[in-house]
């Protein structure tokens, strides 16, 4: 039976053996916290001392758990490496001492995590910018407000000051209801979306079946986030002469910022983004309908086709609007280019 736990104090986990327990102690533990932790991280907490049976600390994980038995695990704060400063260039389109608005390129990872500590936004800003970057964000993420996908490209503002960060965090907390603040994508699609303009206002959640990605939840879901996004035809692709098209470019605008939120509406409504394996892998054999220059560019098409391509903002000291645009990249055009030709 699985074993009941309560989030204790100071980063601690406590469980409470039911009468049903018995067994290896690893073993239990790995039941009961319903995979949270693997065998080989329950074993190294109770190599590191971090795991006590009623109030003893643990000498071996292969300790038998009896009925009753309390047992607590204290989680050591993780001690991830502070980034440091890497020289990589950066599109700069606009720097002031207050902010600064990048045209970030595909394959940058935003901020450091998980099998990505080096060769992200965060170290570029910190060798651009040194100290001048706000704080608020933290140690791994300074001066960042907001985030594209590793492989989305686009417009990005980042803060270099705390007045300015709380200014921006703000902004974007509003979603643009009471101030300035405009966010506009480019993407190009499988098909052709029923209405030339539309809304999708779809609450947004972490699926079941894969955690690192996102799905429509139902509305009044525990876990459902209010997400909107509005989008417009702008061109569509080899059109055929029953009103359907292979392809299409969209302009999407967010009312609101959730994760992967363009990637899961559109592929919701059965346009996914062409390239997106995570969401629209589904689509990949639509390409063999292509000539076959087309084919092979859409084939090696290396990533989703999203672009930020517009960021609307009030300047948080001088409350100017300022607006910003960055043409489609090179790997997009290409892609729009060859799908005209087909």
């Amino acid at each position: 039976m699985k074993a009941p736990f309560k989030q204790g104090q100071d980063n601690k986990k406590v469980l409470t053996a039911d009468e049903t327990a018995s067994g290896r102690l690893d073993t239990w533990l790995a039941a009961g916290l319903e995979g949270e932790f693997s065998r080989s991280r329950i074993k190294s907490l109770i190599e590191g001392g971090n795991l006590t049976v009623n109030g003893s600390v643990v000498d071996g994980a292969h300790r038998k758990i009896r009925p009753g038995d309390v047992v607590e695990i204290a989680l050591p704060e993780p001690e991830d490496p502070e980034p440091q400063g890497e020289n990589i260039p950066l599109d700069i389109l606009y720097e002031d001492d207050d902010v600064i608005v990048i045209n970030k390129p595909a394959g940058l990872v935003v901020h450091p995590g998980a099998g990505n500590w080096t060769g992200t936004l965060v170290n570029a800003l910190i060798h651009h910018c040194g100290d001048s970057l706000s704080g608020i964000g933290g140690v791994k993420r300074p001066g960042i407000v907001h985030r594209l996908d590793k492989d989305t490209t686009g417009v990005m503002i980042v803060a270099k000051n705390d007045l300015a960060h709380r200014s921006l965090s703000a902004q974007f907390a509003d979603h643009g209801q009471t101030t300035e603040l405009a966010r506009a994508y480019k993407a190009i699609v499988w098909g052709r979306p029923a209405q030339i303009r539309g809304t999708i206002d779809l609450p947004l959640g972490r699926s079941m079946s894969d955690r690192t990605k996102r799905a429509v939840k139902r509305e009044g879901a525990v876990d459902a986030d209010h997400a909107v996004t509005h989008f417009e035809v702008l061109e569509r692709f080899h059109e055929r002469p029953d009103a359907t098209a292979l392809a299409s470019l969209v302009e999407c605008h967010l009312e609101t910022g959730r994760t992967h939120q363009i990637r899961v509406h559109m592929a919701h409504i059965g346009h996914p983004l062409i390239g997106d394996a995570q969401y629209g892998g589904g689509y990949r054999t639509k390409a063999n309908l292509l000539t076959e220059e087309a084919k092979a560019v859409v084939n090696r098409f290396p990533r989703q086709a999203l672009h930020a391509f517009m960021l609307q903002f009030e300047h948080p000291s001088t409350g100017e609007v300022m607006h910003f645009e960055a043409p489609l990249p090179a790997d997009m055009a290409e892609l729009a280019e060859v799908l005209k030709s087909v």
